[in-house]
């Protein structure tokens, strides 16, 4: 294996490690955030029909205005009534009672339909302010865990980032700008073995003399499909594998 590609292996396990903490925050960061969206809804919600409410209570305010309006417009009508001696003008004002006490019991109806409506949005509003308070109470929690697992992510980010930030020094530098660029566009391993003559990182096979270039470990060898950085492992052959019966085949012929 080419010599300064050993530091850059050990700098990518710790990197490794660090985008895999990272993933792990983002889920519990949308955790968190789920749970406030939850919250939120669940707080408009109760804003939005509370101000429903509050219309509605103007509305009946307004009718029962109108009702004393027409009640009092009904008592100024019956004293006329009794004080005019023409047959025309007593008409005229039973005529004019009439609509008004229809007026009247027309602006009834609809305070008591709003009155009505306004009851059962009372009735969403408690159970709006009780989902409210459930969610609150059953989301505490949860919510301190996933805040104490964030913080305990970022304690042992924090200390894998020292360690690798240590190795870095030593580090060929224009191996490891190299390194870091194919990192920051992969965000995965990019320095990896090849195994069966098959590149590991993007399991494409690869032509007998890119196998040779990386086993003499002269410069750095790039995959011609993923561009990844390859190196030769000088790990033995597991027991019962493929490679290790080919092995045995060939010494028996020896």
């Amino acid at each position: 294996m080419l010599e300064s590609l050993k530091k850059i292996i050990d700098i990518q396990e710790f990197d490794m490690k660090m985008i895999r903490l990272m993933r792990l925050k983002k889920e519990r960061q949308k955790e968190l955030d789920h749970i406030d969206s939850l919250r939120r809804d669940l707080q408009a919600q109760l804003e939005e029909k509370e101000n429903e409410i509050s219309e509605l209570n103007q509305n009946i305010s307004n009718q029962e205005t109108k009702i004393v309006e027409f009640e009092e417009k009904i008592k100024q009508l019956e004293a006329k009534q009794l004080n005019v001696k023409k047959v025309d003008e007593f008409n005229a004002l039973t005529q004019e009672l009439t609509q008004s006490e229809r007026g009247k019991s027309a602006t009834e109806q609809i305070a008591s339909d709003l009155i009505d409506k306004r009851n059962l949005e009372e009735e969403i509003l408690e159970k709006i302010k009780g989902s409210l308070k459930e969610s609150e109470e059953s989301s505490q929690t949860l919510l301190d865990e996933i805040r104490a697992s964030i913080q305990t992510i970022n304690a042992e980010g924090k200390e894998l980032k020292l360690k690798r930030d240590s190795l870095a020094q030593d580090a060929n530098e224009e191996v490891l700008k190299i390194y870091e660029r194919l990192l920051q566009n992969k965000k995965d391993r990019v320095i990896v073995p090849i195994e069966n003559r098959t590149c590991s990182g993007c399991h494409i096979s690869l032509t007998a003399q890119h196998e040779n270039l990386v086993r003499k470990g002269e410069r750095l060898i790039f995959c011609e499909h993923c561009s990844r950085i390859h190196f030769w492992s000088e790990a033995e052959p597991t027991e019962g594998t493929d490679s290790t019966k080919r092995r045995r085949r060939r010494l028996a012929k020896v």
